[in-house]
């Protein structure tokens, strides 16, 4: 399919010389959560430089203006308003029981409102703007991809970066699986990030010939080694007493489907033939406390370091330039752009492969062209055979990286993505007769 998309792009294009794009992503910069914010950030930019206009409805943190130009994408963000008090009288019992966390559902409700009735009152009645498409982001933007369906005859492609049943096990909220499996039906195209996830979403009775397979992307010419100071890569391994180790680095929210605790506990095996290993955890979750148990009660204070903090993505870059190795073993992750990031900086990677996993179509694990290793992330053994089998030759460690960054630039480009993306935007706003 992707290489249909890219023959349509260059058929189409000059029919289409000039799309307007309507995005619906609850994080957006400044405000940056996790990958879908990165890759709404970059996507957008991206189309915008290829001539097209986009328009971003996203969340405000209350501080933030309500409307600014960004690198060329109009932004808009309704101030919202706490809406739990309402949803305790008319919500689903399900919802009620959130206690604290349905402020967070009442936000996001109120964003998807009233971020539509300023797209359909003021842009599209009043200023009289034609969108072509509408492309909304997971459940966050599906409820208002359901309003927009109803009021508008306007195509819209539901983009799905992950799903609530894989996000918790298949144990999370009915109401928010409902949103998305509404939102799919509802959708004239389905756009997800890996071949794992279409095959994920069909499975669970989505239709399969309204997805499209889009991978994500990474901007090589800013996660490129060469334009890094490696003397203050040095500095920032000295800070982490890893002069003279193995630097493994892990980066990423810490929660379960990180496989987070799996790696910390695959440390005492990867210690036992490489003694001069260290492991470094960059991100924030929900596990860092337990993080920080796991370490003690294994005796690892020293061989593994923590900094549990969301940094700029200068210091990320400079981590991934300091690491020997990085390590992602995912339980679930539709797709990954730490592990693109990693590989653009030209670093051989361990990954979680087994289950709903993206990181395996990224990484080559076998042949002339291999850039890592696919691990098991439930099994804290099998990811320190893993690291352990990486460790083993740095020639081969380094052979690994430069594969590395060759796959990103031939595959994961923002450039290809976007064109990827645009061909199915254009097709759909072509049978809506636009």
């Amino acid at each position: 399919m992707i290489v249909y998309t890219n023959l349509f792009y260059i058929f189409a294009h000059d029919i289409f010389s000039c799309m307007r794009l309507a995005f619906f992503a609850w994080e957006y910069p400044p405000r940056l959560v996790g990958g879908l914010g990165t890759y709404a950030q970059y996507i957008t930019r991206e189309l915008v430089k290829m001539g097209h206009d986009v328009t971003v409805f996203t969340m405000n943190t209350g501080s933030l203006k309500t409307h600014e130009v960004l690198h060329g994408v109009s932004v808009h963000r309704p101030l919202g308003v706490d809406a739990s008090g309402i949803l305790r009288v008319i919500a689903a019992s399900e919802l009620q029981s959130w206690g604290d966390q349905l402020r967070f559902f009442g936000s996001i409700f109120t964003y998807d409102m009233l971020s539509c009735a300023k797209m359909v009152n003021r842009l599209i009645k009043k200023e009289k703007v034609e969108f072509d498409v509408a492309c909304v982001h997971d459940w966050m933007g599906a409820m208002a991809l359901l309003i927009l369906k109803e009021e508008m005859q306007l195509p819209v492609a539901f983009h799905v970066h992950s799903t609530e049943w894989g996000r918790s096990r298949g144990r999370g909220s009915k109401v928010v699986s409902d949103i998305e499996h509404r939102g799919s039906i509802m959708a004239d195209r389905i756009v997800t990030v890996s071949y794992a996830m279409k095959e994920d979403l069909a499975s669970h009775g989505w239709d399969a010939g309204k997805v499209n397979v889009v991978w994500n992307g990474v901007d090589p010419g800013v996660y490129d080694p060469s334009k890094v100071d490696m003397v203050e890569a040095g500095v920032l391994r000295e800070r982490y007493g890893a002069s003279d180790k193995k630097m493994i680095l892990f980066v990423g929210r810490l929660n379960w489907v990180k496989g987070i605790m799996n790696l910390v506990q695959a440390m005492p095996a990867v210690l036992k033939e490489y003694p001069n290993a260290k492991l470094v955890i960059l991100g924030t979750g929900d596990e860092e406390s337990n993080i920080r148990h796991l370490i003690k009660r294994l005796g690892l204070e020293d061989d593994v370091a923590c900094r549990f903090e969301f940094v700029s993505e200068h210091e990320r870059i400079l981590h991934y330039a300091a690491a020997d190795l990085c390590a992602f073993p995912s339980l679930y992750e539709p797709f990954g752009i730490v592990s693109l990031e990693a590989m653009a900086m030209e670093k051989p990677i361990v990954v979680g492969a087994s289950g709903v996993s993206g990181l395996k179509e990224q990484v080559v694990n076998a042949g002339p062209d291999r850039t890592g290793v696919h691990v098991d992330g439930n099994s804290p053994e099998d990811i320190a055979w893993g690291i352990k089998e990486t460790l083993i030759d740095d020639d081969r460690m380094r052979r690994w990286g430069k594969s590395a960054r060759r796959r990103v630039l031939e595959y994961f480009t923002w450039e290809k993505v976007a064109r990827e993306t645009l061909g199915i935007y254009e097709e759909m706003a072509r049978s809506y007769g636009k």
